[in-house]
């Protein structure tokens, strides 16, 4: 498998900041005040009072005032600012129900090891990387996947060792679920990690001696991770500024920002104030801590730009199926003796979300394997009894593995299906090793959920997956690679309508965050959130989808990004 990466080499960031802090989209006088007609135009509304039309007028604050047909509010709003789009197709602006901005802010600093083939591949993209070091920094990167490589096995410290034997070097794997480090990185931890003690829902690889290999799972994780310098504040915002104009590029206007912290949502802030932050984020504090204290005295925090709230917490219950930490109910089809790691027992689980629900938030619980689904489902059907007036509306984040039991359980209890459709099309190379065909039936369900009565808000994990919705949009529809591999579809029972699809993007994850009397259709009164596209997505050829581009991206109204001629 080949993942194309959409990030840049880190030793090119600061030319690409450059560019990004001093690009002006061509005149288009979107400034100005007064009412605007976008026309001639093919409009997928998502609104299924009124699914299709060909112009729209919003205000000079961006909220929808009119949606119908050009010759109609041509002749009702004669004295207008008008925007001819020449028969371009228009859908909502995309929103990514499951991404972390921040991360792929920050990896976008980093060394890329996103699609690497193999040890080499990944040894020479490191050497690139630290010939732009300092020589006290350490050696950072993101996006390796051993299930890539030939043999798919686990690396090791001695590969890193070679190469750098001083500089500390950590690399976190594609899920975020793993970590590869070296001894110069080991050596920094504080604590002797050999022997055959492991941490509380984490996992340390170690070889027949008894000292560890370099590979972290999970929470093992948290012994190097902060030993990490920070990356400095100024250099961060640059990047969430560029990480920004990336998403415009491909369309996406919101993302629902899972286990982020005060600091984090502090300098989202500024930036919103600053009027730098055209994207809406929903974010998800970061499971028990400081950030839930202060929102549980403080209440759920909105901005009143609508770029910015917090009203949900993030919990974790297991680790990710391709470095073997989500916890199954049976042992790993290719690891007998391996059922994944459960972060929390039931009853501890029950205790935080009674915590969250108590405080009048949303929780989104992060379960991959079926057993911490069942888990989270028990949780919140527990929770919920006993908090009748919790907000609702909450989540299961991934939801990839599930049995024919718990399946219906989430329509049953009104859960949502946090779901993303290329972890299926990324993971269906290897998924069966892991599962068997027995338990694959019931992995990235989405037809199954859909038609149980579930509601699915789609989104792409981003940085483990590209950013790019599109290839979402196909997965979801194909179930097959950009390459139209397997044949027909991985279980092509599992596949969504480019309907469904669409409003996993749009209205329903507005939903899932309770945005969508603002965003998530084109309606009236709502914010003009759109983008503009070179092909229909509801009439190309199926394997075409991933291949859409976006022209424009419009947020309350303004353009945003415009494709370079």
């Amino acid at each position: 498998m080949t993942r194309r990466p959409e990030t840049v080499p880190a030793s090119r960031l600061l030319a690409l900041l450059f560019t990004a802090m001093t690009f002006t989209l061509p005149a288009l006088a979107d400034g100005l005040a007064g009412t605007t007609l976008v026309h001639n135009a093919v409009v997928h509304t998502v609104d299924e009072d009124l699914p299709k039309a060909s112009a729209l007028v919003f205000d000079d604050e961006g909220r929808i005032l009119a949606v119908g047909e050009t010759a109609a509010l041509a002749a009702r709003f004669d004295d207008v600012r008008r925007v001819d789009l020449d028969g371009a197709v228009v859908i909502p602006g995309l929103v990514d129900a499951h991404a972390h901005l921040s991360g792929y802010a920050v990896s976008l600093t980093r060394a890329q090891l996103d699609g690497a083939q193999d040890l080499a591949e990944v040894m020479q993209r490191l050497e690139a990387q630290a010939e732009t070091l300092g020589e006290d920094d350490w050696l950072l990167g993101r996006g390796w996947d051993q299930n890539d490589w030939p043999g798919q096995a686990f690396p090791d410290r001695a590969v890193l060792d070679e190469r750098f034997p001083d500089r500390p070097v950590w690399l976190t794997r594609i899920d975020g679920h793993a970590g590869w480090a070296n001894s110069a990185a080991l050596a920094r931890v504080d604590r002797d990690m050999s022997g055959d003690w492991q941490p509380d829902g984490g996992y340390i690889h170690r070889d027949d001696d008894g000292q560890p290999t370099g590979i972290l799972i999970d929470a093992a994780m948290g012994l190097v991770g902060p030993q990490v310098p920070p990356t400095p504040e100024s250099l961060m915002r640059d990047a969430l500024r560029l990480a920004i104009r990336n998403l415009h590029e491909v369309g996406i206007t919101g993302v629902h920002d899972p286990g982020i912290d005060r600091a984090t949502l502090a300098r989202y802030r500024d930036l919103v104030d600053a009027g730098e932050f055209d994207m809406r984020v929903h974010g998800m504090a970061d499971g028990m801590g400081e950030t839930l204290d202060w929102l549980c005295d403080n209440g759920a925090y909105t901005h009143p730009s609508g770029r910015l709230q917090m009203r949900a917490v993030k919990l974790y219950e297991d680790g990710a199926l391709g470095s073997r930490g989500a916890a199954l109910l049976a042992d790993y089809s290719d690891e007998p003796g391996n059922t994944g790691l459960l972060f929390h027992d039931p009853e501890a689980l029950t205790a935080q979300v009674n915590r969250v629900l108590g405080c009048g938030l949303q929780a989104g619980i992060h379960a991959i394997g079926d057993r911490a689904n069942r888990v989270a489902l028990d949780a919140l059907q527990a929770a919920m009894g006993a908090h009748p007036d919790n907000p609702g509306r909450h989540r299961i984040e991934h939801a990839q593995v599930l049995t024919a039991a718990d399946l219906p359980r989430f329509a049953e209890l009104g859960v949502i299906a946090a779901m993303q459709p290329t972890h299926a099309t990324s993971d269906m190379y290897w998924a069966e090793q892991r599962l068997g065909p027995e338990r694959s039936r019931y992995a990235y369900a989405w037809r199954s959920l859909l038609d149980s009565g579930a509601r699915l808000a789609l989104g792409s994990d981003f940085p483990v997956e590209a950013i790019n919705p599109f290839l979402g949009l196909h997965a979801a529809v194909t179930r097959q690679d950009v390459k139209g591999w397997p044949p027909g579809g991985w279980f092509p029972g599992e596949r969504m309508s480019r309907e469904e699809a669409l409003r996993g993007f749009t209205l329903d994850a507005a939903w899932a965050a309770f945005m969508e009397a603002d965003i998530g259709s084109l309606s009236v009164g709502k914010r003009a959130d759109f983008i503009v596209l070179d092909a229909d997505l509801m009439t190309v050829p199926a394997e075409d989808i991933a291949a859409i581009r976006v022209l424009e991206t419009w947020i309350d109204g303004r353009r945003v990004y415009e494709r370079p001629q």
